[in-house]
């Protein structure tokens, strides 16, 4: 066997080994701030008996989703039992320092059974806490008004699966091509925002109308 064969069958097998590595570690590929796609997507939801889902891919840094926030509280209130609201994670992180540690924040609190309420301390203090340099103490102290075991809430706030959970949404907001906060899906289908509670209504209200005769 000449070496020159032998060079050949060495090179060939070094390419070959090298792809088999890139292709185990292309399926558990990590986005550009650490977190594994591979995670499942949140399923944070208030069930409504209608068949009509609203999500809201949202950021909790984001002034827009802020702004948002009492007009869909109000139509969780009235659509209760009705409507599925659900909320997926978008932190922008391009431009809001706090959107990423925020989300997680809201995912340890989910550990423990809080998520909506820590959903809505938040938006609700958005103010206080956006700007600030370090808001993990912030965020503690909401925890402690939840009553949260704050070791288990110090330790998740932290963790890598905490990261990958809200990567996981992030990344599937990026693939469905959306580009702000907050996005919503109707029923599958991306809406524009409505402008207003009544224009939102409207939009529900066709919805379940749909629903029923179909």
């Amino acid at each position: 066997m000449s070496k020159r064969f032998l060079f050949i069958l060495a090179a060939i097998v070094i390419v070959f080994g090298g792809l088999l590595v890139f292709n185990k570690r292309e399926t558990n590929t990590p986005t550009e701030n650490g977190g594994k796609e591979t995670a499942e997507l949140t399923q944070h939801k208030l069930e409504g008996s209608s068949g009509v889902v609203l999500i809201e891919y949202g950021d909790f840094q984001c002034p827009s989703c802020g702004q948002y926030h009492p007009l869909l509280k109000e139509l969780k209130q009235k659509y209760k039992g009705k409507v599925t609201f659900q909320f997926r994670h978008y932190p922008l992180v391009e431009i809001h320092q706090n959107a990423l540690v925020s989300a997680r924040a809201a995912e340890a609190a989910a550990m423990q059974g809080k998520f909506w309420e820590m959903h809505d301390m938040l938006f609700e203090n958005q103010t206080s806490w956006s700007d600030s340099t370090n808001p993990t103490p912030i965020f503690e102290g909401y925890a402690e008004k939840l009553g949260l075991d704050m070791d288990k809430f110090r330790t998740d706030i932290k963790s890598e699966q905490t990261n990958d959970i809200v990567q996981a949404d992030r990344a599937e907001a990026r693939r469905l091509g959306y580009q702000s906060t907050p996005t919503f899906e109707l029923n599958g289908q991306k809406i524009d925002n409505p402008a207003s509670l009544d224009a939102f209504t409207k939009l529900l209200d066709d919805a379940i109308k749909q629903k029923q005769n179909q």
